[in-house]
């Protein structure tokens, strides 16, 4: 019997020592300084987005809505910190992402398409499976309109153009090549014509001889909004390409450095004046090209009648 006694008393210290390790050291030790980044409830003499929050976590919206941007999200806008959830309670990160994620949700729609979204969500979301909130009073559905328009009202997006944050945080910091330099967009023209010209064009017109062939037309660099593009931008764009064309990923080809000086040669492409092609006879022409001749392999071909 003692020694199931003592096999007992270690389970339950193990448990608890568990609890302790990961429930509640963390909720003493851990004490976030306000970010100021927060989302700010401003109520009014019509709508009191707080007690919309209420409403939020009544209706168990968070149950397919996040408001955590992480490092690795694209497209969800600033990336928050501990510090930004200091008076959130409870929180409000969520489980899913069934919907979209609200972090910085607030000011993106009017507040009268936000209100027709929560009556009618297939009227302005085709194919939206969010349930109708028809049944809300006119009081919680205004709050509740209210309480999405503060999501992020107080995360700040510096430029129109801007790359994934890590790319900003890790990447950008340890570059060695002097983007801005001649030097280094002479390095960058070959790798680009090596790899990018059968589909940009020799001149970066996106009139490259295999641009014929695509229907999502290459990117032409000619064009002056290219301009607005800052080096970690255009470092993400060649590493990872761009969904749902044939642009594909350079950082499994090409070395960190060697991106850094292919950047440097697509800064020099945009111009005030866009190029703009429309004709067949604007293409490249595929020139003729000596290569070795191949030595008498298996896989060669022959002509004759081996």
């Amino acid at each position: 019997m003692n020694g199931y006694r003592l096999g007992a008393i270690g389970i339950v210290i193990t448990f608890f020592t568990i609890i302790t390790a990961t429930v509640l050291l963390p909720m003493v030790l851990f004490n976030p300084v306000p970010s100021g980044h927060g989302n700010k409830y401003v109520k009014t003499d019509v709508v009191n987005p707080a007690r919309g929050r209420q409403i939020y976590v009544r209706e168990g919206c968070f149950y397919c809505h996040t408001q955590f941007t992480r490092l690795q999200d694209r497209g969800y806008g600033p990336l928050v910190k501990a510090g930004d959830y200091v008076w959130e309670t409870p929180h409000q990160l969520g489980t899913a992402r069934t919907g979209p994620d609200l972090t910085n949700e607030g000011g993106k729609f009017p507040s009268e398409w936000q209100k027709a979204h929560l009556i009618n969500p297939r009227a302005v979301k085709p194919g939206s499976i969010m349930p109708s909130f028809s049944y809300l009073t006119n009081r919680d559905m205004n709050d509740l309109v209210a309480y999405i328009q503060t999501l992020g009202n107080q995360r700040t997006v510096h430029a129109y153009v801007e790359a994934p944050a890590e790319y900003e945080l890790v990447y950008l910091p340890k570059k060695t090549v002097d983007t801005n330099s001649d030097a280094a967009a002479n390095a960058g023209r070959g790798i680009y014509t090596q790899n990018c010209a059968a589909c940009h064009g020799l001149e970066g017109e996106g009139n490259g001889p295999n641009s014929i062939s695509l229907e999502k037309k290459p990117a032409n660099f000619t064009r002056a909004f290219y301009k607005q593009y800052p080096d970690a931008f255009w470092f993400y764009r060649v590493s990872e390409g761009v969904a749902g064309t044939r642009m594909p990923r350079f950082n499994e080809i090409l070395t960190e450095e060697e991106r850094w000086y292919l950047v440097a040669y697509l800064k020099t492409l945009p111009q005030n004046q866009e190029v703009v092609v429309d004709k067949l006879d604007q293409l490249n022409k595929v020139g003729q090209v000596h290569l070795p001749k191949l030595t008498e392999q298996e896989w060669e071909p022959h002509s004759g009648g081996e």
